[in-house]
């Protein structure tokens, strides 16, 4: 007679929790779901809320830091400061503000300035502010220490991870930056909270670093850009580079003689506007074309046939080179077919960097 074979009971348990977890994902149509709360705003335009994440970006002494504290200013103390509105709702008023480069020195002065921003104590902690430094840590241990944080404190409404790239040994390493971005993704839907991410630009052009840069652009709701001044070095500019909801208008700030950032009410933006290019797409250079796709693109895939021409006006606008829906139908086919600068695959579309053939480009000099 045939024995009959208990089953394992650890593959009985690891089926319980599958049949759990694929039970709490299935979405119904009778189910109802509320939008998540918006906490952040510049203008009208939302740029954080529960349930998301979001970064800011930018070159080496672009006062990357000095704009996070605005931000951070302002979800403080539920006010405006800068541009940044924020509202925390009652509950999720705390901020966990994770810092993985400075010394405790520097953390403390941005501490300090945070304080200083929302018109609070500085020489008094703030119930609702817990500042951590985790410079001297291996990136597993910090993101275990976050993951404790976070699990064992009640509030958390926003959280700032100031160095990203800290979190991982290889900022080019796929897994490394899908585990990363998988776990912000844990962290923000678990205990319904908003975190933003600071990450460098790259020294030689304009695209956030590294494959954690790339996967940032995928899936944040709001990336923000931070530049200097092309007119006075201590100005810095705040731009977006991607944002869900509509864009606003960029703004600028300077740091004042107590060594707080205070915005440039009367500054303009009008000296960068490129002039309008007239000739047809056509004619345009191959440094012309790379410019208009890295702005259109930001270092991202594009999803969808109607996002990609929304991308490409908004990228060769930015150039000088302003054309209607109808035209950038066309430039879009001669960009695929002819320069084979944008190749589609599926649904998406990925801007090629593998040097054109110059002879396409006869009329440049």
């Amino acid at each position: 007679m045939e024995k009959i074979r208990e089953k394992d009971p650890r593959v009985e348990n690891h089926e319980l929790e599958l049949s759990k977890i694929l039970s709490d994902a299935l979405i119904k149509a009778t189910d109802t779901y509320s939008l998540p709360p918006q906490i952040i705003w510049i203008d009208n335009s939302t740029i954080a809320t529960f349930g998301n994440f979001s970064a800011s970006t930018g070159k080496a002494k672009s006062k990357k830091t000095f704009n996070l504290t605005a931000l951070v200013a302002a979800s403080l103390a539920n006010k405006q400061v800068l541009q940044y509105r924020a509202k925390l709702p009652e509950g999720k008023r705390r901020i966990l503000y994770v810092d993985t480069e400075q010394s405790r020195y520097h953390c403390r002065n941005v501490l300090d300035r945070i304080l200083r921003l929302a018109g609070l104590p500085s020489t008094v902690d703030n119930e609702n502010l817990d500042f951590i430094g985790l410079r001297e840590y291996s990136p597993s241990l910090r993101i275990k220490i976050i993951d404790y944080a976070l699990s064992h404190n009640k509030g958390y409404g926003l959280v700032i991870i100031d160095g990203i790239r800290d979190l991982m040994l290889d900022i080019n390493n796929a897994g490394e930056s899908v585990e990363v971005i998988n776990k912000l993704m844990q962290w923000s839907s678990i205990y319904d909270l908003h975190i933003h991410c600071v990450l460098h630009l790259n020294k030689g052009d304009d695209n956030v670093r590294g494959h954690i840069g790339t996967e940032l652009n995928n899936k944040a709701e709001t990336v923000l850009v931070i530049s200097k001044s092309s007119q006075d070095n201590n100005i810095s500019e705040v731009r977006s580079m991607h944002i869900r909801d509509k864009d606003f208008s960029p703004f600028a700030f300077r740091i004042d003689e107590n060594g707080l950032p205070e915005e440039v009410c009367d500054y303009s933006f009008d000296q960068h506007v490129p002039k309008k290019i007239k000739n047809s797409y056509i004619d345009l250079t191959e440094a012309q074309h790379r410019a208009a796709l890295e702005y259109a693109f930001g270092g991202r895939p594009i999803k969808g046939f109607d996002n990609m021409i929304e991308a490409l006006i908004k990228g060769y606008a930015a150039i000088g080179f302003e054309r209607k829906r109808s035209i950038t139908i066309q430039l879009l086919q001669y960009l695929q077919e002819e320069l084979k600068l944008i190749v589609k695959q599926g649904k998406c579309y990925h801007y090629e960097t593998v040097p054109m053939d110059k002879g396409l480009f006869e009329n440049e000099d």
